[in-house]
């Protein structure tokens, strides 16, 4: 059996360890995109979307930082275990966002235009678990706002 003393140190030496890998994904995810996430398909009436998933704190976190394109069906669905007012910002994304926050059932609560590489925050109107980022203006162009709903995994029950 070991005992306290000489498990503190180990349990610190293996803390610190985690902590540096942490650190240095982190450092890395900031200076570059992140690799292409698993996809969902959605579905806004006639239109079809394909939406990485960012589920892990480090994948939101990094969301489309950095990238340089992104496909005129394509985003990023964010999907959280919780609901709670959230806020996104654009520090370090370079392409012009629209993003949509939704709600368990799949009807959209708000949506919010987003300049790159602003600090600007864009926040839900209510409590979401879900938000979809998308090319700017793909919402507004096909008439999606406030109570439109979106079908696909996780929506559909």
């Amino acid at each position: 059996m070991i005992s306290v003393k000489t498990a503190l140190p180990l349990l610190a030496a293996r803390s610190a360890l985690v902590c540096a890998a942490l650190l240095s994904c982190l450092a890395q995810a900031q200076d570059a995109p992140q690799a292409r996430l698993p996809t969902v398909q959605l579905t806004a009436g006639m239109h079809v979307i394909q939406a990485e998933l960012a589920v892990s704190p480090l994948q939101q976190q990094v969301g489309m930082m950095f990238r340089r394109t992104m496909g005129a069906n394509e985003g990023m669905l964010f999907v959280n275990q919780h609901r709670e007012v959230r806020c996104f910002w654009m520090r370090n994304t370079l392409l012009p966002l629209s993003i949509a926050f939704i709600a368990d059932d799949g009807t959209i609560i708000n949506v919010a235009e987003m300049k790159p590489q602003s600090d600007q925050s864009h926040c839900s109107t209510k409590p979401v678990r879900y938000a979809l980022e998308m090319n700017a203006g793909w919402f507004g162009k096909r008439g999606f706002k406030a109570g439109s709903k979106l079908r696909g995994a996780p929506f559909d029950p």
